[in-house]
């Protein structure tokens, strides 16, 4: 090889590197999920299949929304919500977080799908499609919730949740922490508040259980078939719930509006930007490499940086090369 092609390709693959890592720094991380146990309203419509519910719940779910607010079950969340909840979410509107596309999950009656539980202590795992950094906090219903009512904040226990979780470890797709259900019977309902803290956006979900069966507690396992019960009497016991399956999960991927490159899902307050006063790194690192980045969004300029500098190399490298080819040229 002559030296004027030995630079060439020197030029050539300098400029693609810059160019490869533009491209890794810019590329967003997506961070969706959904409550898997116990399972919530979106998770178990899903799971019996979006296109025809078993549940009398889910039907009149489907029938209020339609399909698309199943096959994108990992999706309720506000892009900008930077913790002010309440303030966003008007009542009435808990289970969907105010979006028309979920308002199928605001439905009040009390023949939800449930998970069977007990007093005492649980364990959550919420189900998620991609790790990011955040605070998981879980609310119960007061005693004397109506379910055939509209769920509003004051029905629900802001001061005590049942369970608060920061930067748990995912695994085998899910996010598994500890929380203590106090003593309660009959139907109740689990309020899911999921806040990120590398993005302003949050994450919700509404999970109905039922207090009062023998095989309630927590079991660990998103997709048992707890048996709903612990219903007052002469009501009628609510469905067993059930979450979808992993493969259930790959099977309808292709039709969700979510999961396209990331956070691709055109909604404008929907961000993956780190935010400046909280600069979380994952344990042991400088918080500098592009898994680093993914899960936790990196510094607030570390992006920036990257894909600048990144770009003024792949500049000065294109200029070098178009020089040589004209100098090889004359």
């Amino acid at each position: 090889m002559s030296a004027r092609r030995r630079t060439v390709a020197a030029l050539t693959v300098l400029g693609a590197a810059p160019l490869a890592l533009t491209f890794l720094a810019a590329a967003p991380a997506s961070a969706h999920g959904s409550m898997g146990d116990p399972v919530s309203r979106v998770s178990q419509c899903y799971a019996e299949g979006p296109e025809s519910p078993k549940s009398d719940a889910c039907k009149a779910a489907v029938a209020a929304g339609g399909t698309q607010a199943l096959y994108d079950w990992n999706g309720i969340r506000i892009g900008d919500a930077a913790g002010q909840h309440q303030a966003l979410i008007p009542d009435g509107k808990l289970c969907s977080a105010n979006s028309e596309e979920f308002k199928g999950l605001d439905l009040a009656r009390a023949d939800w799908p449930a998970t069977s539980v007990s007093s005492g202590s649980y364990t959550f795992k919420y189900r998620v499609t991609a790790p990011h950094k955040g605070t998981f906090k879980v609310y119960i219903t007061k005693d004397g919730y109506d379910p055939s009512q509209p769920l509003a904040w004051s029905d629900l226990d802001l001061e005590h949740p049942v369970a608060t979780a920061t930067d748990p470890v995912a695994s085998g797709g899910f996010y598994t922490f500890s929380g203590t259900l106090p003593q309660r019977s009959g139907k109740q309902l689990l309020y899911a508040v999921w806040q990120r803290s590398d993005s302003p956006e949050a994450f919700y979900s509404c999970s109905d259980v039922a207090f009062g069966s023998s095989n309630g507690g927590g079991s660990g396992t998103p997709s048992g078939s707890a048996s709903g019960g612990g219903t007052p009497s002469g009501s009628t016991p609510a469905p067993a719930a059930s979450a979808p399956s992993d493969q259930q999960i790959a099977d309808g991927a292709d039709k969700s509006t979510i999961e396209h490159h990331g956070h691709g899902d055109q909604d404008a307050l929907t961000t993956t930007d780190p935010v400046a006063a909280n600069e979380p790194k994952a344990a042991g690192s400088s918080g500098t490499s592009v898994q680093n980045l993914a899960e936790t969004g990196g510094s607030g300029s570390t992006p920036y940086i990257a894909m600048g500098g990144a770009a003024a190399l792949a500049l000065g490298s294109a200029a070098l090369f178009a020089s040589v080819r004209r100098r090889g040229g004359r």
